[in-house]
């Protein structure tokens, strides 16, 4: 393929990019996310991400937005693509730990608790519920919705229900070795309740053992009147499994080829199963210039914070993958 697969064509006025922020405890659990440098400081990824999108640096901590090996994190790469289309994102806090530092849109969420141990979103259904008032408050200054989401640990709530929803499902991980087993047990486990409770609807799964995100995202897609890209991969792939279940209509997704590839999910299995139409970028990092850029190829970090869906958002604008490639480029290196 090109520098992406097949899109399906859209036409907009008012494109808008939006990434929903939240916190689930699994990414507290040791060796379950690298979204962070430990599991603790996880809960401040998503925060530290949108002020880099915002403003252009991280200004609460001395750090640079980059993995210990040199990565970029994928909010570098969407930070590139606001810059190169001149658009302004927009947040929406729909559950965090710690106080954000940007404005954002308020859901009134809560962090996504534990689901071994106890209900992970007590108030899912009122998440939900927010969701479409938020989906129907962007209608009126939209009309294409690239939506995105940053949930350190995300990818084990998406396991626990794409599974409990009777889905064949192996997700993807920020690690070059995915903690397969560990999620598998926290599954094993978060299911176990489920069963024993007999839980069946998909916001009551949400509830159970989800995150956050999902049912504000679910919210989200259910109202929204325009065009909608959920920007992401396995955990959009487990909201779009909830939008179907709950009888909306299915958006299209976009995510990255590097997400596609990984050996240890199953994405294209996934979406098939789901129904749903999904679109790969390849930004060919293996030969842009910049080594921890080189890493993505090799399975490390692979996507996040909507950093699939804001490429795909420029080239739609008219923006040549060499436009988009040295921005990307140009972007990470003032970082280095």
């Amino acid at each position: 393929m090109g520098f992406f697969s097949a899109i399906c064509p859209v036409t907009f006025d008012k494109p808008l990019f939006c990434s929903i922020l939240g916190n689930t405890l699994l990414s507290t659990v040791p060796g379950i996310s690298g979204a962070g440098p430990t599991p603790e400081k996880t809960l401040l990824t998503p925060i530290l991400d949108a002020e880099l999108i915002t403003f252009g640096t991280i200004k609460s901590q001395p750090i640079k937005p980059n993995t210990p090996t040199g990565c970029p994190t994928p909010a570098t790469i969407t930070r590139a693509m606001m810059e190169l289309t001149g658009l302004h994102p927009v947040f929406i806090n729909s559950g965090l730990q710690n106080q954000p530092t940007v404005p954002c849109i308020d859901a009134y969420g809560n962090v996504g608790e534990d689901p071994r141990f106890r209900d992970a979103v007590p108030h899912a259904r009122n998440l939900f519920r927010q969701g479409e008032l938020i989906g129907n408050f962007l209608s009126a200054y939209s009309d294409l919705l690239v939506l995105g989401e940053c949930v350190p640990g995300g990818t084990t709530t998406a396991l626990c229900v794409l599974r409990a929803l009777n889905y064949d499902a192996a997700v993807s991980s920020s690690f070059t070795n995915n903690p397969v087993t560990k999620k598998d047990e926290i599954c094993r486990l978060a299911l176990k309740r489920i069963s024993d409770d007999e839980v069946s609807l998909p916001l009551d799964i949400i509830r159970y053992t989800g995150d956050p995100m999902m049912p504000v995202a679910a919210g989200i897609a259910r109202t929204y009147a325009g065009n909608i890209i959920l920007a992401g991969g396995t955990q959009m792939l487990a909201v779009s499994a909830v939008i179907k279940a709950i009888g909306g209509s299915l958006p299209n997704i976009v995510t990255t080829t590097y997400v596609r590839d990984d050996p240890t999910a199953n994405v294209v299995h996934l979406a098939k199963q789901i129904g749903i139409g999904i679109s790969y970028v390849d930004p060919g990092f293996g030969d842009i210039g910049h080594i921890g850029l080189a890493r993505y190829c090799i399975g490390e970090v692979k996507e996040g914070m909507g950093a699939g869906g804001a490429m795909c958002l420029a080239y739609l604008l008219g923006y040549s993958p060499e436009a988009i490639r040295s921005k990307i480029l140009t972007t990470v290196n003032t970082y280095s």
